[in-house]
């Protein structure tokens, strides 16, 4: 009888090693993947090539949701960008007021028209104060509005509604820049 105890207590301990050790290397593995540290301060980089600016896309991702900018080929060249919380998107030129959807807004400026600079022809097919072409945020965990500002004197100014004031990064990777913001703080303080 001690045997037959012995192994039902071994196979009921067998059982609840396999189930929780399991969620619990899930769950350590997401705080592992979602660490940031990033902040919630204006991210600045000024240097740029001023190429055109070709596209705007958006990705969901586990820890964050991104947007890219995508800027005609400059090879290793930088492209400068400004991107910061504000009280209110304005239009560069006009200084109009750009309602934006959202708990918060993130202005990004990229320096990157959306008109090709040598000869005035669009590119990036952007209109003030409506969404950005092609972003769809549906099923988006942070991300809940765009709007596009304005292309004025070689910059790009775009709001993007957030949740909430929640920590960003900015980086540029080849000829795209990269703004990923979290999905709550509690995940970049892990």
């Amino acid at each position: 009888m001690s045997r037959a105890l012995a192994a039902l207590t071994l196979a009921g301990a067998g059982l609840l090693v396999a189930t929780v050790p399991a969620g619990a290397a899930t769950e350590a593995a997401a705080a592992v993947k979602c660490e940031a540290g990033w902040g919630s301060l204006p991210k600045v980089s000024t240097d740029t090539a001023y190429r055109p600016l070709l596209d705007i896309r958006a990705g969901s991702h586990e820890c964050y949701d991104r947007l890219v900018f995508d800027v005609q080929g400059i090879g290793d060249r930088p492209i400068g960008y400004r991107v910061e919380y504000v009280d209110q998107l304005r239009q560069d030129g006009s200084g109009d007021v750009i309602p934006v959807g959202g708990g918060a807004i993130l202005a990004v400026r990229v320096a990157a028209p959306s008109y090709d600079p040598s000869g005035g022809e669009p590119r990036y097919p952007g209109h003030a104060g409506q969404p950005l072409t092609g972003v769809d945020l549906t099923g988006f965990r942070t991300f809940q509005d765009t709007r596009f500002a304005s292309s004025f004197e070689g910059d790009t100014v775009i709001g993007v509604g957030v949740r909430a004031r929640l920590p960003f990064r900015v980086f540029q990777e080849r000829n795209r820049i990269v703004v990923d913001v979290a999905h709550s703080w509690q995940q970049s303080l892990r």
